[in-house]
């Protein structure tokens, strides 16, 4: 009988190492995340260790090497064999942000190839997968085989993530989640960072949020969040840059899953609300210079209106299954919220409007939990916007008439009719800031 391999070092120690303000070596960090994700360290140990992260952070070399740990525990995909740049965009989450489903085939459009890995939603923020699964027969999880063919074929594609792209950062994300350590901005930037690596784009834009709605609400740490990210792209080689921008107020004038994909659609026809376009554009841009292609910022928005992206979307829907055309669920039961005053629209804050999306059926409370594509909300002004007595405000969807309660007790006092001339109060411009090259 042989003994059991000698580990190199002990959890206990390390923990303690952090508790006490001491930098981890690079070895001992790429132990821990080796150990822990093949079940040696503990989940009471992994959550000592990421509470200590939490208070006390770590350093610039220290978030490289837990990054590059979480990249090393699966594997890394390489698009070379495509014959043209990647590009790919990443956000931070929010309220009515659908920007991905327009902006994935606007990009691919210019002859940049988008591998647009996304994820479902938790919670108040809305998940990529679930809007697009409204969508009669679209179909989220691929094979590496059938993704790369519709990269070449198509241009991009929008699905879920292999289970083998950095596993560590699942099994650690589910631990920070039931920790209180989620808003921890090593542990936010090591997660999101490795599986963006792992992917193997050769360039990543970053869309950071602040507000009310957004995961970091304080602007000042969602730059702090946004730099850490820049600098790890740029450390392990990958073009990356990041807007920061303002979710104070829903995006769009949708919130929830079937009706987003509507007014996705409507931009890449053209239309569409005013801040969805102006972000998408903004962001289209950005991905073509880090890719190298500069000079087809300028056509951006003309393949919007002249019907270029809008066929790349329809492709794209088809290469997986979807039916472009096919009608879109719509709810059983509304219920309409109409201006008490004349007067102006000067409050609608995101995060209680995402909380009442969520308890009308369009998020979940547990990632088991089904969602229900047809619920949500329409809203029929924004900030700055003249209303009337009697007009329409906003208007709940759901399938169950139950539901509405708990949603309209979200948004009490979330919104606010003023007199012309009064403060909007909306958080300032849309895009607040750029970070990276």
């Amino acid at each position: 009988m042989t003994d059991a391999a000698i580990e190199p070092f002990d959890a206990v120690d390390l923990i303690r190492a952090k508790r006490d303000r001491r930098e981890l070596t690079t070895d001992e960090i790429s132990w821990l995340v080796d150990a822990y994700t093949r079940g040696y360290v503990a989940d009471e140990q992994m959550s000592a260790m990421t509470m200590a992260i939490f208070l006390n952070g770590m350093g610039r070399r220290e978030i490289r090497d837990m990054t590059m740990a979480m990249i090393a525990s699966g594997e890394r995909m390489d698009f070379s064999g495509l014959g043209k740049p990647t590009s790919d965009k990443h956000s931070t989450g929010g309220v009515g942000d659908k920007i991905t489903l327009p902006l994935m085939p606007l990009v691919a459009t210019f002859g940049v190839a988008v591998p647009q890995l996304s994820g479902r939603g938790l919670g108040h923020t809305g998940g990529t997968l679930d809007k697009l699964e409204s969508i009669p027969g679209w179909r989220a999880d691929l094979t590496n085989d059938e993704m790369f063919a519709q990269l070449r074929d198509v241009g991009g594609v929008i699905c879920a993530a292999g289970a083998g792209l950095a596993p560590a950062d699942k099994k650690l994300y589910a631990l920070r989640d039931i920790t209180g350590t989620v808003e921890a901005i090593p542990l936010i930037a090591s997660s999101i960072m490795s599986k963006k690596i792992a992917e193997g784009t050769g360039a990543l834009v970053l869309d950071v949020k602040f507000g009310s709605g957004a995961f970091l609400q304080d602007i000042e740490r969602s730059r702090e969040l946004a730099r850490t990210m820049v600098e790890l792209g740029e450390d392990a080689g990958v073009a990356t840059s990041a807007l920061i921008t303002n979710m104070n107020v829903p995006l769009g004038l949708t919130i929830g899953n079937a009706n987003e994909v509507r007014e996705s659609v409507e931009v890449l026809a053209g239309g569409g609300p005013a801040d969805v376009r102006e972000l998408t554009v903004e962001l289209a841009r950005e991905m073509l210079a880090l890719a190298g292609r500069d000079g087809d910022g300028d056509d951006v928005e003309a393949a919007l209106d002249d019907g270029r992206a809008m066929d790349t979307w329809r492709r794209s829907i088809v290469a997986q299954g979807g039916d472009p055309d096919a009608p879109l669920p719509v709810s059983r039961e509304q219920h309409v919220v109409t201006a008490d005053r004349d007067g102006v629209l000067v409050a609608q804050e995101a995060l209680p409007f995402g909380i009442a999306a969520w308890r009308l059926g369009a998020g979940r409370a547990r990632k088991e939990d089904p969602v229900h594509h047809a619920a949500g909300i329409d809203l029929h002004a924004k900030p700055g916007d003249a209303v009337r007595a009697g007009q329409p405000l906003f208007t709940l969807h759901a399938d169950e008439p139950a539901r509405f309660e708990r949603a309209l007790a979200a948004v009490e006092g979330a919104w606010r009719i003023g007199d012309e001339g009064d403060p909007i109060d909306d958080g300032g411009p849309l895009i607040a800031d750029r970070i990276g090259r």
